[in-house]
């Protein structure tokens, strides 16, 4: 395959400041005091050989995740009426999605919009502005909506997981088109953009067929995270419904609070409020610095393949 540039991400124009900076300092300071008070207990913990195959498994399953995560991506372009070329696209989603873990949060969210508007982008033909931003717009509030949505798998919670099911009526448009107006004034002053815009963006119908796929990532996700509840063997302390409902939880705060890279601190600080009434803190935080860890590798393996795949082959 021939080698494809990746256009340069605009570093001068995402917006940095404001409160991600003290958001991301907060959530690393609640993660390193939880690890201080705790820091005897987590030492103790102990993987054995089945332990270590777990983890190597969720690796694996993080993997599959990404590639079923740019798959559902594909869905979100088409649904914004773009044509996406799906090997290109592959390796585009995996390639841009490490700088999730860059500070600020939106570096991913940046390279991706000006890739789809580049002369190489992952398309049949390059995107023009509305529809390349609708999409960056698109796909994370989706995957919060259906993490929310996969709540509601623990059960009742005094009405919470009820609760959780009605973002699902935002996908009417008659709701979805106006959120989606403000959230691409907020995501334009992020990434730099004009945030005085008025083009309206529109999907014409409910965007059900990404959510599915939405759906599917997460629990890929959460198998990956099953794996290192087993590793810990920490499974059988919680009926599997209310670890995804935890898990699911500490999602929607990873993909909402602003400015935490990859959800640094936030995914792992939600996991330990929510679940740490039922779980002891020490295995619970093993765990979640484990699939930290593993997710971690996992992106940078896949940036890595795709950074190989899109090297020019001698001869």
């Amino acid at each position: 395959m021939a080698a494809m540039t990746m256009p340069q991400l605009p570093w001068g124009r995402v917006r940095a400041g404001g409160l991600r900076p003290w958001v991301t300092l907060l959530s690393l300071g609640f993660l390193l005091s939880a690890l201080l008070n705790n820091s005897a207990e987590v030492l103790q913990q102990r993987l054995d050989l089945q332990g270590w195959l777990w983890l190597t498994l969720g690796v694996g399953v993080s993997l599959l995740s990404l590639l079923l995560n740019a798959a559902a991506w594909g869905l979100v372009l088409r649904q914004v009426g773009l044509k996406p070329r799906w090997v290109a696209l592959v390796l585009a989603y995996l390639e841009t999605n490490q700088r999730r873990h860059l500070p600020g949060g939106v570096a991913h969210l940046a390279e991706r919009l000006t890739l789809l508007r580049g002369q190489e982008a992952p398309l049949r033909v390059p995107a023009s502005a509305p529809p390349s931003l609708l999409a960056v717009i698109l796909d994370p509030l989706l995957a919060a909506i259906a993490a929310m949505a996969l709540v509601a798998a623990g059960g009742w919670q005094g009405g919470f997981g009820a609760a959780c099911l009605a973002p699902l009526l935002l996908l009417r448009p008659r709701w979805l088109e106006p959120l989606l107006g403000w959230l691409k004034h907020h995501t334009a002053v992020d990434l730099g953009l004009d945030p005085t815009d008025r083009q309206p963006l529109t999907l014409g119908t409910p965007p059900w067929p990404a959510l599915v796929a939405e759906l599917a990532v997460l629990l890929m996700r959460f198998a990956g995270f099953a794996c290192c509840l087993m590793a810990f063997e920490l499974a059988a302390s919680l009926d599997w419904g209310g670890w995804l409902a935890g898990f699911a939880v500490a999602s929607v705060a990873a993909l909402v609070v602003p400015g935490a890279p990859a959800g640094l601190g936030v995914f792992e600080a939600a996991l330990l409020i929510r679940l740490g009434a039922v779980i002891p803190t020490a295995p619970l935080l093993a765990a979640a610095l484990s699939y930290r860890g593993m997710v971690s590798l996992a992106d940078g393996l896949a940036a890595f393949t795709a950074r190989l795949d899109r090297a020019p082959h001698p001869g």
